[in-house]
């Protein structure tokens, strides 16, 4: 048989502006106008229509924390950035407002301690923005390819065990990053989290660019992990392998990002253009020598704090640092809260002079609840409809926006993982404390599908229905993790139908309960079996087998 000739890769052009702009649609439409001048240009888009707008001015509104919602008729999703998921009752009860008068009274948290609305109107926007303006809220860079929302650890500032107060450097970040011309027109999103919080429940793992608190000889500080990201490329992030005392982070996240935005390399295209491919090619060695050569001195080295066990998201009663007060963490089932139950939270706040704080898996902490009401707060907590004495899995599972607002979306996300929680609680009740259900419609992995202990993507069916339309099903995503369990999930049953995903979460489950060793993770389960072990109990085969004998 004659050999197989390899054909010589071809080389790839350097890259240009002009090339850049040829190849990418998006860097090509920044380019003729500015996305954030849209903002300006929203009376005469009213004027014009809905109809009449150019498909390049509705991806410029994504710059205002707007996307299109599902059908494309006019209708949007605003997302409103919350820097560390912070809230006064004032700032709540407005966004509860405009859920109300221009959203449907619909709400939702998000993975990124934002809040989404749904329903918005062209002609609605002039006054939405007004009235949340006035309240301190933004929505400027929400989507877009720009600087997202900061996260970090809900409760820094309060927490008896955290190294420092994180809150002044979110808060300074998001002051120099939202809004700046200069970091609005970057290769693609960008995501930043700032935590000291001993848990690290602020998923450092998948970030962008994720300061993480030291302190050294007293000095308070930050290791830094670069490169993590999701969606259809999934990578934990890297160690820097550095120390940044605490009064130079700004410059550093400039020279960090700048490396990456002004590599033209990475505007190509839009599939490879996110910093976690840059880290990805260069190792995190060369690109910190890039970093230093931009700022003009080498960093100090340090080294990443080690992860804690397991993963940890500040639900239930805590006392605060502040003597006499107490946090409460509330599971927000599904991250849905109404605008009206968003208005009756910052009334009950008001009451007795608290805050809010959002987490990352889409939950609520009321925040300086005295001691002596700390029984009144809970029970009108749980009476706005957030009770805290329910299964945990109300505050463990997380699933995105999907349908029916989503275009990307190919299946049910919110209402079939009500489902599979609400079966999984039938079955197995408080057994259930701990596992983490994440379930997404569409590789974009907003809900984080590639590290929950189990991940669903939604998908289609090889198969049609009896009239010819699509079949809906679920991938089912096996041993991820964050913390002491840090790992991307891996695709170990396909298309499974979508009547069936819940019957093969529980016996997944149930097989783990049944066979595992001592305090063997659910993680650690997963890696000693097989994908054909791990098929075989989720189908039921290894059931049956048991049952007639078989081997």
């Amino acid at each position: 048989m004659a050999k197989a000739v390899r054909r010589p890769r071809r080389e790839q052009p350097e890259p240009t502006w002009d090339l850049v702009r040829k190849r990418n649609y998006v860097e090509r439409l920044k380019h003729e106008k500015a996305p954030m001048e849209v903002i300006n240009d929203i009376p005469d888009l009213i004027d014009q229509g809905y109809e009449e707008i150019s498909e390049e001015d509705v991806v410029r509104l994504q710059w205002y924390g707007l996307y299109h919602d599902k059908p494309k008729v006019g209708h949007f999703m605003m997302r409103v950035k919350l820097p560390g998921g912070r809230l006064t009752p004032h700032k709540l009860r407005t966004i509860g407002r405009v859920s109300q008068d221009f959203g449907g009274d619909y709400g939702e948290l998000t993975t990124r301690q934002n809040i989404q609305l749904h329903g918005m109107k062209l002609n609605d926007l002039p006054e939405i923005f007004e009235t949340l303006n006035q309240a301190g809220l933004s929505t400027s860079g929400g989507c877009g390819d720009t600087v997202r929302n900061i996260t970090g650890c809900p409760v820094a500032g309060l927490a008896a065990d955290e190294l420092f107060n994180a809150r002044p450097v979110i808060e300074a970040a998001a002051d120099f990053f939202y809004g700046n011309p200069d970091y609005c027109d970057l290769p693609r999103k960008h995501k930043i989290t700032v935590s000291c919080c001993p848990n690290q429940c602020n998923a450092p793992e998948i970030n962008c660019i994720s300061l993480m608190g030291l302190v050294r000889e007293g000095s308070p500080g930050f290791a830094i992990r670069i490169g993590g990201g999701l969606s259809t490329w999934p990578r934990l992030s890297s160690d820097l392998g550095v120390f940044v005392p605490a009064d130079d982070v700004i410059p550093v996240l400039r020279a960090i990002i700048d490396t990456w935005k002004e590599d033209l390399k990475y505007r190509m295209s839009r599939v490879k253009a996110r910093l976690k491919f840059m880290v990805a090619d260069l190792g995190p060695e060369a690109y910190r020598e890039r970093v230093e050569a931009r700022l003009g001195y080498r960093l100090a080295d340090g080294a990443a704090p080690a992860p804690p066990e397991t993963e940890h998201d500040h639900t239930g009663i805590h006392e605060q640092v502040q003597e006499g007060r107490y946090y409460a963490g509330f599971p927000v089932f599904l991250g849905l809260c109404t605008g009206t139950q968003m208005i009756r939270l910052a009334d009950l706040a008001d009451e007795y002079g608290g805050e809010f704080r959002l987490t990352r898996r889409q939950n609520v902490i009321l925040t300086d609840i005295p001691e002596d009401k700390l029984e009144s707060v809970t029970g009108a907590v749980a009476g706005i409809g957030f009770p805290m004495d329910v299964n945990d899995l109300r505050g463990t599972s997380i699933a995105c926006t999907g349908e029916p607002f989503c275009n990307y979306s190919v299946g049910e996300t919110k209402t079939r993982m009500a489902e599979i929680v609400e079966h999984m609680e039938r079955v197995f009740g408080d057994k259930a404390r701990g596992l983490r259900l994440n379930l997404d419609g569409c590789p974009h992995a907003c809900a984080h599908h590639w590290i929950g202990d189990i991940g669903f993507q939604a998908t289609t069916l090889r198969e049609r229905g009896e009239g010819g339309e699509r079949l809906r099903g679920y991938d089912l995503f096996l041993r991820g993790g964050l913390s002491g369990q840090a790992g991307i999930g891996q695709p170990v049953l396909r298309r499974v139908p979508a009547e069936s995903v819940h019957l093969y979460t529980e016996r997944l489950f149930h097989t783990y309960l049944d066979q595992k060793t001592d305090d063997e993770t659910i993680q650690h389960f997963f890696h000693r079996h097989s994908d054909d072990e791990l098929s075989a109990i989720a189908t039921g085969l290894e059931v049956a087998a048991t049952v007639t004998g078989e081997e």
